[in-house]
């Protein structure tokens, strides 16, 4: 296992606590990167919470400072999507993770690094297994992350995640500890999956230009629905990933007229994404009462850095808001690029601190040069591909 203090989330869920919730909440812990380290760590992490609440952080002694950006980094947590097979191969070889795959299995009921390395790919893609694959994987590069760049992961100061990509990020973060967020990933998954199979629907991604309308093009898909016969049908902008660039979930009635009309509503671009419902939408509501009930169990504490939620952009304040917006989330639209604003908001002329994607993928890295281009250029991406740890050694 790994020394780094911040990282015994990984197997929170055996030892009780993990250090960031522990340690960094207790005066040490017994936990491998215990002890002197971990009040250090309290110390960089509390020392980059702002805007406080009154009276919350009051036993960390007093107000805190705000550091500095060109001091800290950025860590962003990928969603649903990024996943294939073959990831996380890179990563066993790093302290701890063959650790948290284990504990996955036990959480999960089936082996999931062995799902992940060798497929098949159908069983990855499905909903119910590529929710926790990304949120293990994502974790597990944190590990590599640290193992390579120590400083990096010591003087993070902010994350957030896409979609299922928060609960990671609030593991990090030390609002919760890994086992108990990777078995509220498990039920959200399959209430998911649930809801996308009790109707025909889907998401469809969209570029747009500066004329394009797209509640209006969402209004007239809603009413061809209706044309058809079908009752309250949804049709809605569910991603908001980058100027001019939306994702609409719905019926798949309502993004297939979409697609015939594209040039009516100024799109350029359209793409059906391969996933198996409207996610982020009102046709996810069978899913809010099971991952409700989830999360009103576990123990979710204030994150230690500062995590942004989907939901409206802004930084969780406290464990009650945590649980209110990870259920709203489900039949919200995710603002990522509105988090990214949040996120990256400086005065002019300040340095913008280094971001790094932890996990699949570089989709995250791709919206953020779209967001935000100078912001990009600190970026850097922790792959999980047993390719580029070939290339290093």
């Amino acid at each position: 296992m790994g020394g780094w203090a911040a990282t015994t989330w990984r197997l929170a869920g055996c030892s009780g606590r993990g250090v960031l919730r522990g340690a960094a909440r207790r005066r040490g812990s017994s936990l491998p990167g215990g002890g002197e380290r971990a009040a250090s760590l309290r110390e960089l992490l509390q020392s980059s919470v702002g805007d406080e609440e009154p009276g919350e952080g009051e036993a960390a002694g007093g107000r805190r400072e705000r550091r500095s950006p060109r001091e800290g980094a950025v860590l962003l947590f990928p969603g649903q999507g990024s996943q294939f097979v073959g990831m996380g191969r890179g990563l066993l070889r790093y302290p701890g993770v063959r650790d948290m795959y284990r504990m996955a299995e036990k959480v999960l009921g089936y082996d999931l690094l062995s799902l992940c390395l060798e497929g098949p790919r159908a069983e990855l893609d499905r909903t119910r297994h590529c929710q926790p694959a990304v949120f293990v994987a994502s974790l597990a590069a944190v590990e590599k992350l640290n193992h390579l760049q120590p400083k990096v992961v010591e003087s993070c100061v902010a994350a957030a995640g896409y979609s299922v990509g928060e609960f990671a990020a609030l593991v990090f973060a030390g609002a919760m500890d890994f086992a108990e967020a990777l078995y509220a990933v498990k039920v959200r998954a399959e209430a998911m999956q649930a809801a996308a199979e009790a109707v025909p629907s889907g998401m469809l991604s969209v570029i747009g230009r500066r004329e394009t309308n797209y509640n209006y093009a969402c209004l007239e898909a809603r009413r061809h629905c209706e044309s058809l016969g079908i009752d309250s049908p949804v049709c809605e902008v569910s991603n908001y990933l980058f100027p001019d660039s939306r994702v609409i979930a719905g019926h798949i009635q309502a993004l297939e007229f979409l697609q015939k009309n594209a040039s009516k509503f100024y799109f350029t671009r359209t793409k059906m994404l391969p996933v198996s419902g409207a996610f982020h939408t009102r046709l996810m509501e069978p899913a809010v009462e099971p991952l409700a009930e989830v999360l009103k169990s576990i123990d979710i504490q204030k994150p230690l850095i500062c995590v942004y939620s989907n939901v409206d952009s802004k930084k969780y304040m406290h464990s009650k808001h945590i649980q209110k917006l990870l259920v709203k989330q489900l039949v919200s639209p995710v603002l990522w690029e509105q988090t990214m604003h949040s996120v990256y908001q400086r005065k002019q002329g300040m340095e913008f601190p280094y971001t790094y994607e932890v996990g699949p993928g570089k989709q995250l890295g791709a919206v953020l040069r779209k967001c935000n281009l100078k912001a990009w250029r600190q970026y850097s991406h922790v792959d999980v591909t047993e390719e580029e740890e070939e290339a290093e050694t």
